[in-house]
């Protein structure tokens, strides 16, 4: 029961950011979430500390829990790095492909396919980026993997509170496209896709939107 209500708040949270109903910066107190569920604030402290695993939220010292807020410069440093690290990942991914890894990525972008056709806003982010550390996992390389988990995990929340509707089905589809590329093992098209495809995340970013609200009960509503 417990889990179950943690699991509740946890998606309530995430889909107030998702739906920018919650303004990066947002001190999330925990007695007012307590409060609003009404549940225990251990359950509540157990809820933002799942979420600081995706660095949806930040825990500060002595000040509480807030809605993580990645400056503009964070982002373009991210993709920056994303953009050298995959280019180099997708060269050596073509150079040691099989008919066994181009099945696993297929079933995966048919996984963010139904999540996007869904809308599942939570869901196919995560899988939109769980499709790029699949390729360094397909490879073997858990130090590429676990550096890629990093910086997608920071992608995606940037993402999740910046993206512009649409975004989403669009990188979706450019994922079929770099598979399409690596199955033939034509290396130059696949390392230009995934360079370009990059670039278009980056560009379906909005810094400049508006959230309504610093409310947490209003935002939760």
């Amino acid at each position: 029961m417990e889990s179950s209500t943690t699991s509740f708040i946890v998606e309530s949270l995430t889909r107030a950011i998702v739906d920018h109903r919650l303004q990066p910066g947002t001190k999330l107190a925990e007695q007012k979430l307590a409060d609003h569920f009404g549940v225990s604030r251990t359950l509540v402290r157990q809820a933002l500390f799942q979420l600081t695993q995706n660095r949806l939220i930040k825990l500060e010292p002595a000040r509480g829990a807030f809605v993580a807020a990645p400056t503009v410069e964070e982002a373009r440093q991210v993709f920056a790095v994303r953009r050298m690290l995959e280019a180099e990942m997708t060269r050596a991914f073509i150079r040691q492909i099989t008919p066994a890894k181009v099945r696993a990525l297929r079933d995966h972008i048919a996984q963010e396919k139904a999540a996007v056709d869904k809308e599942d806003a939570a869901g196919r982010v995560e899988l939109l980026g769980d499709f790029h550390v699949r390729i360094a996992e397909l490879m073997g390389n858990e130090v590429l993997a676990q550096m890629l988990r990093d910086l997608v995990s920071r992608s995606s929340l940037i993402s999740l509170m910046y993206q512009r509707d649409g975004a989403a089905r669009h990188s979706q589809e450019e994922h079929v496209e770099i598979v399409k590329a690596m199955a033939a093992k034509d290396e130059e098209r696949a390392v230009r896709l995934m360079t370009e495809h990059l670039e278009h995340v980056e560009e379906s970013l909005s810094f400049d939107r508006h959230v309504p609200t610093h409310d947490i009960s209003l935002a939760l509503s």
